[in-house]
């Protein structure tokens, strides 16, 4: 029998100075299992671990939710599996969590970092697939779900990957789609829209004060902008046209709204969170319970509308009157989790009017 030759030493990533700066250099953060107590320190400090996500309002959505063992529930958002992992126990024995997400990239990581946590196909079922489209899973979930939980927006470790294209921070291709393999990335979208278009996107998707001067500025750029890096100066450019010397904060501000507005577009976000949101009372078994968390005024004006219109139809038995917000502990703890708004709703056991 011959012996099986050594796998050779892999050194780890190089990089200049004493701390990594680009995200394939961070070693540690890369791979939390390992440098666990590293990872803690950077928790520690408010800050969330290059490549990983923190999930927000844990306690409140469990307290909302209450999973009970034997239950059906989803994950309409699984992301890097935060909630996912303090849900699962609460469903056992004999209850399931089905798990959704369109992201080709980091669906395989949670899913292998949940299957090895001994999570397996019994209890946790993943699907790559929108949650516009969950009434599919309903002939396998037994006609309907417990309680649902929708985490909208955009994760930490896509917002931290230079390659996907969702921040101004890192310069990296214009892409900003959820999947990759779908879709026109922003820096195509960008090259066809109009600008009267791109200023109403721009207004429409995030609110933003400065509409018209930026998406002039976007529009002019020669070549059109195919870079992060290219998009932000294209933003500072319009900026200056109106305010000669705009503060940093408020430029950085601009530069959130405007790759906010772009993803939202490229990835049909609204339309998607819309069809969503009409279909969930079916979805729900009588006295089933929903959560959904959003990051800004635009899902969450939808969130709170949809609700309303349900309690008053009688597909709800009860709603929240105000959204809840993260603690100030866990505001200082995770300052990415600031602008969260968490409302809930309970289904009616009554035929709907």
């Amino acid at each position: 029998m011959t012996e099986e030759a050594p796998k050779p030493h892999k050194r780890r990533v190089r990089y200049v100075g004493t701390h990594p700066r680009r995200f394939a250099q961070k070693y540690k953060e890369l791979d939390p299992a390992k440098y666990a107590d590293q990872i803690e320190h950077i928790i520690a400090k408010g800050l969330t671990p290059a490549g990983t996500h923190r999930p927000v309002c844990v306690e409140e959505i469990i307290a909302i939710l209450d999973p009970k063992p034997g239950e059906i529930c989803l994950d309409a958002t699984l992301g890097y599996g935060g909630h996912a992992r303090r849900i699962l126990p609460r469903l056992l024995p004999g209850g399931r969590l089905f798990a959704l997400d369109v992201d080709p990239v980091e669906l395989p990581k949670t899913e292998a970092r949940l299957r090895a946590e001994g999570f397996g196909p019994g209890s946790l079922v993943i699907r790559k697939m929108n949650y516009a489209g969950v009434t599919g899973l309903l002939g396998e979930a037994g006609g309907g779900f417990d309680c649902v939980l929708a985490d909208l927006g955009v994760s930490s470790m896509q917002l931290d990957n230079p390659e996907r294209g969702f921040t101004y921070k890192s310069d990296g291709p214009l892409d900003l789609r959820l999947n990759p393999a779908r879709g026109r990335s922003a820096a195509e979208f960008l090259r066809q829209v109009p600008v009267k278009k791109l200023e109403a996107l721009l207004a429409e998707n995030a609110d933003e004060p400065y509409a018209a001067p930026i998406a002039r500025a976007v529009k002019a750029c020669a070549p059109p902008a195919a870079t992060t890096a290219a998009l932000a100066a294209a933003v500072r450019s319009g900026l200056k046209t109106v305010v000669p010397a705009p503060d940093e904060a408020a430029v950085k501000k601009s530069l959130q709204r405007v790759f906010m507005a772009l993803r939202i577009e490229v990835n049909e976000e609204f339309g998607a969170l819309d069809r969503f949101l009409a279909v969930l009372p079916w979805c729900l078994k009588p006295g089933g319970r929903a959560a959904i968390l959003s990051f800004h005024s635009g899902e969450d004006r939808r969130v709170k509308k949809s609700f309303f219109k349900g309690e008053e139809e009688g597909l709800y038995s009860s709603v929240s009157q105000t959204p809840a917000r993260p603690s100030p502990a866990e505001r200082r703890s995770n300052p990415r989790s600031a602008c969260v708004k968490l409302r809930w709703a309970v289904r009616s056991a009554a035929p709907a009017k």
